[in-house]
């Protein structure tokens, strides 16, 4: 997009993920005590891609999983739109491990609140982490990110896009001004 203004290239990105997973082998240096958990769409790539990261630093198959979100959504009964459902996968027992969980922006904290409750319905984590590519503030919610790409002081009427090579054909972090705010 035209407008858009660049943050993070591909090879920010790349960098940007090598650093996370060195940061979180440095905090859970034990693979039998540690999983990664991506929030869907976006989470859930960067999650594979960190997970094969880790894998290699600690020579483990550190277990992956994915949550979908969308009905733990605390605006879920007053969205226009329909939710686009994905299932979760936690096929390994989350009981006494710390999760990590993943996602692409950190922006009021209700998404990452959501997928808590999606993780404690399926069991109990010793702890649970949260890396992020981008936080770009505004909490609602007191939810702060255990690994953080790149900080990015954002005003409300400007958007944080993470695109994935997975979805989007392309890697990068860019700033967007909202149309309304230009109105």
């Amino acid at each position: 997009m035209p407008d858009d203004k660049v943050v993070l290239d591909g090879d920010d990105m790349r960098r940007t993920l090598v650093r996370i997973a060195h940061e979180i082998v440095e905090k859970n240096a034990d693979p039998d005590e540690l999983a990664l958990v991506g929030i869907h769409r976006r989470g859930a790539h960067l999650a594979a891609r960190l997970k094969g990261l880790v894998d290699d630093l600690l020579e483990a198959d550190v277990p992956l999983g994915d949550v979908d979100i969308s009905f733990y959504r605390d605006d879920v009964g007053t969205r226009t739109a329909e939710p686009e459902v994905h299932a979760s996968h936690l096929d390994f027992d989350l009981d006494s491990r710390t999760v990590v969980i993943v996602d692409d922006v950190l922006f009021t904290g209700r998404t990452v609140r959501a997928a808590i409750e999606v993780l404690f319905d399926y069991g109990r984590p010793a702890r649970v982490q949260l890396a992020v590519v981008a936080d770009r503030g505004h909490r609602e919610l007191p939810i702060r990110p255990d690994y953080v790409g790149k900080n990015l002081p954002t005003a409300r009427n400007e958007r944080v896009n993470v695109r994935v090579e997975e979805i989007d054909g392309v890697d990068e972090v860019t700033i967007t001004q909202l149309e309304e705010a230009l109105a």
